[in-house]
């Protein structure tokens, strides 16, 4: 098996597991789920007992409490990949005589990034607190469906407005949340919403521009030693045509970080394409990721007092303008006065 096909095969491998966790992360009984808990299950009766406790702790500090860990990996990895694309692919391009500017758009995106991370992960997402719960209370309609007037946090202990949860992780109420991201270390809700669009569409077009500006490097090496257009000496001593593998395999061996550093940016840039396409879908539609969560497994919810028990609950997205005003409220929320003037 050659190169070229084992590299396909853990980048397909890599993708589908990554679209099955995004396909099975809003069912509630998902056969991903149900996977995970059987072998859970099977583990607890082999692996001893004091271990699982150390992971159980392990775990719950690292997803279900606020830590920096994620921060530092996320600026680790953009540091380890403008150190490569600096040292290596700048130098080697501005040798070719690309022009200035291309080799300088992946720098200017990450400026815009840094900017959009560093605002997103420092500013209030939105906390429900007890002295604004009563005006947060009247931005929102409450639908009846998955989101009940008179509720109160237990934890909080503030009547909880329309499209507010409650983060374990934050151990706050926060106003139209969204998910907790632990890549900036914050909650996402209605103060910066838009913020982290703008730093997912920035940090997507980053991976992207660098992703490019190095393609276009190895293709015009490629393209200069004639490798593309020639035949080579298999193991009997035998002319072959070039084919797609021996080039991957010529460019590995001979820019092995380069072409380490572009797999794994391409591979980012299609991942974070997916996530930003969903977060334009919620954001054009008006939907959080929590909404999204709980509407495709609603049918599993109990019946309010006031439906009867035979006939299912049905849930209909009441917060949609429009895509021009839906997308205007992701940057700019509305408050109370607004609603009173509607």
């Amino acid at each position: 098996m050659d190169f070229l096909t084992l590299f396909l095969i853990y980048l397909c491998s890599v993708l589908a597991l990554t679209s099955l966790l995004c396909l099975c992360s809003g069912r509630k009984e998902s056969f991903l789920a149900r996977s995970v808990n059987r072998a859970s299950q099977v583990l607890s009766l082999v692996v001893p007992t004091q271990l699982q406790r150390v992971t159980h702790r392990a775990l719950h500090g690292l997803f279900h409490t606020r830590s920096c860990l994620f921060v530092v990996l996320h600026v680790a990895l953009q540091a380890a990949v403008f150190g490569e694309y600096t040292w290596e692919v700048f130098v080697y391009c501005w040798e070719l005589q690309f022009h200035l500017l291309l080799l300088l758009l992946p720098y200017l995106l990450l400026a815009g990034n840094l900017g959009c991370f560093l605002l997103c992960s420092r500013a209030n997402p939105g906390t429900v607190t007890k002295s604004n719960a009563a005006s947060l209370v009247k931005v929102y309609a409450y639908d009846g469906v998955m989101f009940q007037r008179g509720l109160v946090c237990p934890t909080c202990t503030v009547e909880k407005p329309a499209r507010s949860k409650h983060c374990s992780v934050c151990r706050t109420c926060v106003h139209r949340f969204d998910h907790h991201c632990v890549w900036v270390n914050n909650c996402i809700g209605a103060s910066n919403a838009g913020l982290f669009l703008l730093y997912l569409l920035s940090l997507t077009a980053t991976a992207g521009a660098v992703a490019a500006v190095t393609a276009a490097l190895l293709i015009q090496v490629l393209l200069l030693s004639n490798i593309m257009h020639g035949t080579y000496l298999d193991a009997q001593g035998q002319e072959q045509p070039v084919e797609v593998a021996f080039l991957v395999q010529h460019l590995f061996l001979t820019f092995p970080r380069i072409v380490f550093m572009l797999g794994f940016v391409i591979l980012l840039t299609l991942v974070l394409g997916g996530y930003c396409s969903f977060s334009l879908y919620l954001a054009l539609t008006n939907q959080t990721t929590n909404e999204w969560c709980k509407s495709r497994r609603f049918g599993g919810s109990p019946h309010l007092p006031s439906q009867p028990q035979d006939r299912p609950l049905l849930y209909k997205n009441i917060y949609s303008k429009g895509i021009w005003r839906n997308l205007k409220e992701i940057f700019n929320p509305p408050t109370v006065s607004e609603r009173k003037k509607k």
